[in-house]
């Protein structure tokens, strides 16, 4: 069969559930970027410095940290379409108890809350994900992960043109809520139903996305469970590949305003398009990612974005002006848009693992990523400035390179 008709020949309850999945992503973005434009008026309103501000931000992680790795086990119990659903719902509330916050202390806390929401919701949403990629046969999700950057593109913009015309931050985020929990009630029942099937794990290798782990002939659960030094050496790489997207992720979300805004006088409107450029080039990436990745495979996808991102950003700190960081953060999202999905796709393959917990631990790798990024940002910014914080970009592009080799080459025919 030609690869374009078997691409035609889809069930239609595998294209609802596609649909299901993306709006999961899509709420999942939309739900905070919202809160995202209007953090720095959030940090002046509670009085707090950079680096203040940037331990209240790592509260995401820290929560994500403390209770991230339930997920697995929730997803086991509960199944990735209802742990996903519930879970986003929950975490677009937590989203607006931050913007009730009336100090820091409580603004902290309402963000550990929704980093604890957000671990579990990530990983089921990604695990089901993955479970229609298998019976789609080709890759899909990063397509998925390019319809949450549509979804941090929109709430970005939303969260801009609020703080543009002053609207009440409560009022703004509790809309917000109402609709991503109305979203996802109506789309819970386009996904797949039942229990998420554990992947085969000998045959990764001949998934859309393939497998650079050469995993041994196993039998029986025993067998399975038995994971070498070498797995979890390719688990950690992966996990700092992805985290190195992560940290170009939040250097837009929590610092790309601020940036903008303390350091190059532009207005908060304006200073919201250093997270949305960053955010569409991303959507750019992911949305155009499972065909390049097909094609090109993960590795090569992710030492071209690394070189992107790298000379991108790099430019954009060196001589900086306000449209040329803009395109800087741009060329930055690109870079690294099919680093957490391609490291996603081939964790989830990794021999040994119950089902979910590879997913989980690379998620926890993640979120130890945001807790590290947004304080160490922030003492450089009260140290130097927040320039100098940005250099975190251009290194995590250098760590990509070195590490790309965990990824998926491209496949043979």
């Amino acid at each position: 069969m030609s690869g374009a008709s078997s691409r035609a020949v889809v069930p239609a309850r595998l294209r609802r559930a596609r649909l299901g999945v993306g709006l999961l992503f899509f709420t999942n973005a939309i739900a905070y970027a919202n809160l995202v434009p209007r953090l720095p008026e959030v940090r002046v309103d509670l009085g707090l410095s950079y680096t203040q501000f940037g331990l209240a931000i790592a509260m995401m992680p820290v929560g994500a940290l403390v209770l991230g790795l339930t997920a697995g086990a929730l997803i086991r119990r509960f199944h990735s379409n209802n742990v996903g659903t519930w879970g986003m719902i929950l975490l677009a509330g937590s989203v607006v108890l931050a913007g009730l916050a009336p100090n820091g202390v409580l603004f902290a806390g309402a963000l550990f809350l929704a980093g604890a929401l957000d671990s579990i919701a990530d990983v089921a949403q990604n695990s089901h994900g993955l479970r229609v990629q298998r019976e789609y046969g080709r890759s899909i999700l990063n397509g998925m992960h390019g319809i949450w950057s549509m979804g941090a593109v929109a709430g970005g913009l939303m969260g801009g043109a609020a703080a543009g015309l002053g609207l009440d931050l409560s009022l703004h985020l509790a809309t917000v809520a109402a609709l991503v929990a109305a979203t996802n009630v109506w789309g819970h029942r386009l996904l797949l139903p039942g229990a998420d099937p554990k992947a085969d794990v000998e045959h990764g290798a001949a998934e859309a996305t393939g497998s650079p782990v050469d995993a041994p002939a196993t039998t029986g659960a025993g067998a399975r469970r038995a994971i070498s030094g070498r797995t979890w050496l390719v688990l950690l790489a992966l996990g700092v590949v992805a985290m190195s997207g992560t940290w170009v992720e939040d250097a837009g979300a929590t610092w790309a305003a601020s940036y903008l805004r303390d350091e190059l006088g532009t207005g908060a409107t304006l200073a919201a398009l250093g997270f949305v450029a960053l955010q569409g080039m991303q959507f750019v990436g992911r949305i155009t990612g499972d065909r390049m990745v097909d094609r090109w495979g993960q590795r090569g996808v992710a030492r071209v974005g690394a070189v992107i991102g790298l000379v991108g950003m790099g430019t954009a700190l060196a001589f900086p002006t306000v449209w040329g960081t803009v395109l800087g953060f741009g060329a930055a999202g690109f870079g690294v848009a099919t680093l957490i999905p391609s490291a996603m796709a081939v964790a989830d393959d990794l021999p040994g693992f119950k089902h979910g917990a590879a997913l989980t631990y690379l998620g926890w790798l993640l979120r130890a990523s945001f807790l590290i990024s947004p304080p160490l940002v922030g003492l450089i910014a009260d140290a130097v400035s927040i320039r100098a914080g940005l250099l975190l970009m251009p290194i995590s592009a250098v760590l990509v390179l070195l590490l790309a080799r965990v990824l998926a080459p491209r496949r043979a025919g």
